[in-house]
């Protein structure tokens, strides 16, 4: 019998593409101790800015020397005051002190800059009044002493009258607002030269608040 005689060409040729075939379609498993990139995505959602904040502030707190941390909060306060300084001044709410912020206050101020009170003349007066005093005249001292109680007298009436309307008034216009210590907050306002008080006024007298 005549044997069949195979080409080694096309025996070695069908062994290397079947080795070669298994390792092409094998998948790449990516190893689990492999870093990440830095460019790559996090996997986990970004955080807010006002976190992103917080964590930018503690941090740059802790790189801060106890010295710098001090420099710091004295130039905040400083800054602060500066603000409520010019509030005072320009009746801005936003950087009022607490005592002075809220409709109720701005209400309260309203209506006393708007009126005439006895009350603001009372350093003015007190000043004659001590003045007649010291004099070695009885009937200067007599006329002082008149003063000073009619002064007294008409204080008490016009701060009562007035508490007792600006407390009607606002228990109309805030019946759902906080209105504890405002009607104190108004007569102590009373006691100051309309020309010094602190927020400045704006109103005029007579317009309505």
């Amino acid at each position: 019998m005549r044997a069949h005689h195979v080409p080694l060409v096309f025996v070695f040729r069908s062994r290397s593409k079947d080795d070669k075939a298994p390792a092409a379609k094998a998948p790449v498993t990516p190893s689990s101790t492999q870093t990440r990139d830095p460019q790559a995505p996090k996997g986990r959602p970004t955080p807010k800015r006002s976190e992103a904040q917080t964590q930018r502030r503690s941090v740059a707190n802790t790189k801060m020397s106890p010295k710098e941390a001090r420099s710091r909060q004295r130039d905040e306060r400083r800054t602060a005051m500066e603000r409520q300084r010019a509030a005072l001044a320009s009746g801005d709410e936003r950087y009022l002190p607490a005592r002075d912020k809220g409709p109720v206050r701005k209400y309260a101020r309203d209506f006393v800059d708007s009126r005439f009170c006895i009350a603001e003349y009372f350093l003015p007066m007190a000043v004659i009044i001590l003045v007649l005093s010291m004099v070695r005249v009885g009937s200067l001292q007599n006329i002082a002493l008149l003063l000073w109680l009619f002064v007294i007298v008409a204080i008490v009436i016009d701060s009562a009258i007035t508490g007792f309307r600006l407390k009607k008034l606002l228990a109309e216009k805030f019946p759902n607002e906080r209105r504890k210590g405002a009607v104190a907050y108004a007569l102590m306002r009373t006691l100051q030269m309309k020309r010094l008080r602190l927020p400045k006024p704006q109103v005029k007298r007579g317009e309505r608040p």
